[in-house]
């Protein structure tokens, strides 16, 4: 196996049971072994030599684990290193009802018994919002092979275009695709728990004898991460993928007994994961050339995971019961294949087509302006290295022609594209001159091509061509014959040449075209952009002012009540109630939100000048490392001079530069990790700066609905010489309606999950899918209802008939 090669690290999940055969399944010491034993038949004679025990070595036996332990030894390391570059899978094998499922996707109603997929995204957007120095964008898509068809398990998504196209598994040379399956964007973990559970809705389930809630079906959810940095205006990025594979179980249909629709998607299953059994043999036979890829869609979309460029884990779940035990041995031995298998990951690296472009405009403006420096020091500053005009490619076409002609004894060069150009006009002039050659002989003498058998035949017959291809007899009445030269050796081809050699002479200071003398445009060198400028600082202040004049504007906008006719005044507009409030009961909340203001735009500004400043040192490494790469360069050629000690001895100048790269370096670093601190600080402000600015909102709301818009009811125990004031009366009781049971439910959400605020996506997710659940079963049951035969619908006359509207 070569440094590059990894072995495919498999684990075995025991299922937890009341009857666990303790003499039959043993654990090793290490937890990294379990062996079998069956004890012999005596029914079957003294003479039996079937096998009992049965040992297999592991990467890791789980037994009595819980969910977090199982995520920590098989999927945190692989996740980590996808977000590095590095694909990854993950699945999970066995027999039906052994726990597949529950540890790839866990219970959704418990968030402590969530599976390997959830915490795999709480982890990928969790390093996302810890990378500062880089922009991850995630994307989804759920892919289900039901039957050996393939099924997009997020159809029922806004711009899913799957349903509207055939879906299938093509091969490309970035990897394997399936066509017509849809990815979706998250943009947060909510947004990405909401496209497995949806897909999870969507999946085949159905009755076994061994779990109720069996999975028919083997489901592909993957996780595609790209990931670009912030800091570096570099056209590479990263792009990873993580399968996480639910394989459906296998069973032996002879002790199931399964019939129907559940005996034919046994079938299909059974199928399938021995063709994944048969490719997993090939690809351990070092022998093998053909690996059995495309005898199922199940095999043929894992090409990548199964000896690709991916790491690949396998978790086999098996039971723990007597009555399980040859299921469980072929499980186990499918993992120990599994373990032979060597794949070769490595970091996938791409381009950005658009950044790519923009770095090579950057790089041509640096050398153009390179060039204009050296033609500076040189006394050339006439010279212009951009694309020749139509007036200079006129001047370059006359000299050409009067150097034909012998008028002058040098054409000027001043560049390539010069030299380039009066190539052509030679190649130009000798086209023009064959073309007038040809039509002078052609006004004079008759012409016939020898590659025209056809007119030289007709020649022939005329008597005017001989044998040979040669005119014969009087042609124009003169008495004499005239012979017809070979068109390749025509007059008009021969060009004096008798100064080819002085076509490119030495160089003279000035160039006849009108236009030589442009100045070359300045252009400013491209650099690296190492942080954000203090531009895009300033311009993300401003849309935060926009923000919240808009947030602002939204709050007024959406909680001004409606004008009641019983009133006898208006309460005023909320514009002006909000400075009366900012200078009155808000004072103090708005003058902390003005120092916390104060103290972000401050640490920006400060974070500018150290991201300006980290430019100009890094413009100045690069140029110490090139001077130092000349200095070595030149050091090379002229030959190295070693001490007695063995070691390179280097001239004072180079040893200068060595150190002031090493001091600029570690400068560098110092600037980088303060940088690092302020963003950090930034963002901490700006946190702080978001809670006050809504918590000075939600004071607003709340004296401003105490102060106008309390009930006619109260109003006379408000007045002076009553017994309650303003800010007595709980304001959920005064202006609020009754609570239905989903805000009963919101506002209890609100108060207990921050104790625990990791869950809030996990459960915001759940309730979401829950409640499409249930307003797809009410319509459904509706539109049952509808087409009843015999059901009268009862109708007022002049009155629209009623529509249930379902929440």
């Amino acid at each position: 196996m070569s440094a590059k090669e990894r072995r495919v690290r498999a684990f075995v999940r025991v299922k937890p049971t009341t009857n666990f055969p303790q003499d039959m399944i043993k654990y090793g010491p290490d937890n990294k072994s379990i062996d079998i034993y069956i004890r012999r038949d005596i029914k079957k004679g003294v003479v039996n030599n079937k096998q009992t025990d049965w040992s297999f070595k592991l990467d890791g036996v789980l037994h009595n684990a819980s969910q977090d332990s199982v995520y920590d030894a098989v999927a945190r390391g692989l996740v980590s290193q996808a977000l590095d570059g590095y694909n990854g899978t993950i699945m999970c094998y066995g027999q039906t009802g052994a726990g597949k499922t529950y540890t790839m996707t866990g219970a959704t109603e418990n968030y402590k018994h969530r599976g390997i997929i959830p915490r795999a995204i709480q982890q990928v957007f969790r390093a996302a919002e810890e990378h500062i120095d880089q922009s991850i964008t995630v994307r989804i898509s759920y892919l289900e092979i039901y039957n050996e068809t393939l099924f997009d398990l997020l159809y029922t998504m806004p711009h899913s275009m799957s349903g509207d196209t055939q879906m299938a598994v093509v091969e490309y040379p970035q990897g394997v695709f399936v066509k017509g399956l849809s990815v979706h964007p998250a943009n947060h973990e909510e947004d990405a728990l909401n496209l497995l559970f949806e897909g999870e809705t969507n999946r085949i389930i159905g009755e076994h004898t061994l779990n109720k809630n069996s999975s028919r079906s083997h489901c592909i959810f993957t996780i595609y991460i790209e990931s670009h940095s912030r800091i570096l205006s570099d056209a590479k990025y990263i792009a990873s993928k993580i399968n996480l594979v639910d394989l459906a179980g296998s069973e032996r249909l002879g002790k199931t007994g399964s019939e129907g629709q559940v005996l034919k998607e046994a079938t299909y299953i059974n199928k399938s994961l021995s063709f994944l059994e048969q490719a997993i043999l090939a690809l351990t036979d070092r022998k093998r050339d053909h690996i059995p890829f495309r005898q199922s869609k199940l095999t043929h979309a894992l090409k990548d995971s199964l000896g690709g460029n991916c790491n690949t884990v396998l978790v086999a779940n098996i039971y723990g019961e007597a009555a399980q035990i040859e299921e469980t041995l072929s499980s186990l031995r499918f993992a120990t294949r599994m373990r032979w298998v060597t794949t070769e990951p490595a970091i996938n690296e791409k381009y950005d087509p658009e950044r790519m472009v923009k770095n090579l405009e950057k790089e041509i403006a640096l050398l153009k302006q390179e060039l204009a420096m050296h033609d500076s020091l040189v006394n050339r500053s006439h010279v212009t290295y951009d694309p020749l005009n139509e007036t200079q490619i006129a001047e370059i076409n006359s000299q050409v022609r009067r150097y034909l002609e012998g008028a002058i004894d040098d054409i000027d060069i001043m560049n390539i594209r010069q030299i380039q150009e009066v190539f052509n006009q030679f190649k130009v002039i000798l086209s023009q001159q064959e073309q007038e050659v040809e039509a002078r002989l052609r006004t004079k003498f008759t012409l016939i091509d020898k590659n025209d058998f056809a007119a030289i035949t007709a020649a022939q017959k005329a008597g005017l061509v001989d044998a040979e291809g040669h005119l014969v007899g009087e042609v124009d009445g003169q008495g004499f014959g005239i012979g017809v030269a070979p068109l390749s050796k025509h007059s008009g081809k021969k060009v004096k040449a008798k100064k080819a050699k002085e076509l490119i002479s030495p160089r003279k200071e000035g160039f006849g075209s009108p236009i030589s003398g442009k100045e070359l445009d300045s252009v400013s060198p491209s650099r690296s952009q190492l942080v954000t400028s203090a531009k895009d600082l300033d311009v993300k202040e401003g849309q935060m002012r926009e923000q919240d004049a808009a947030s602002m504007e939204t709050h007024r906008s959406e909680s001004v009540p409606k004008e009641e006719s019983h009133r006898p005044s208006s309460p005023p507009s909320k514009l002006v109630a909000f400075e009366e409030f900012k200078s009155e009961r808000g004072s103090e909340i708005n003058r902390i939100f003005k120092e916390n203001k104060a103290i972000l735009s401050d640490r920006k500004k400060k974070a500018s000048e150290v991201a300006r400043h980290l430019n100009l040192i890094k413009q100045e490494m690069d140029i110490t490392k090139q001077a130092l790469e000349a200095q070595k360069k030149e050091r090379e050629e002229q030959g190295e001079y070693v001490n007695e000690e063995g070691q390179v001895i280097i001239d004072e100048e180079e040893f200068l530069l060595i150190m002031k790269l090493k001091s600029l370096k570690k400068q560098y670093r110092s600037d980088f990790d303060e940088l690092r601190d302020l963003k950090a600080e930034i963002q901490y402000c700006q946190h702080l700066v978001d809670q006050c600015r809504n918590r000075l909102i939600t004071e607003f709301e709340i004296w401003y609905n105490e102060s106008f818009l309390i009930p006619e009811d109260v109003q006379e125990a408000l007045r002076p010489g009553g017994n309650i004031r303003p800010g007595m009366i709980p304001m959920n009781r005064v202006l609020c309606l009754d609570e239905d049971e989903q805000e009963r439910f919101d506002r209890l959400q609100g108060e207990v999950l921050p104790a625990c605020p990791d869950s809030i996506s996990f459960y915001n997710a759940k309730m979401k899918t829950d409640q499409k659940r249930k307003y797809l079963r009410a319509v459904t049951a509706l539109q049952q209802m509808q087409r009843k035969p015999g059901r009268i619908t009862a109708t007022v006359k002049d009155k629209p008939p009623a529509v249930l509207h379902v929440i």
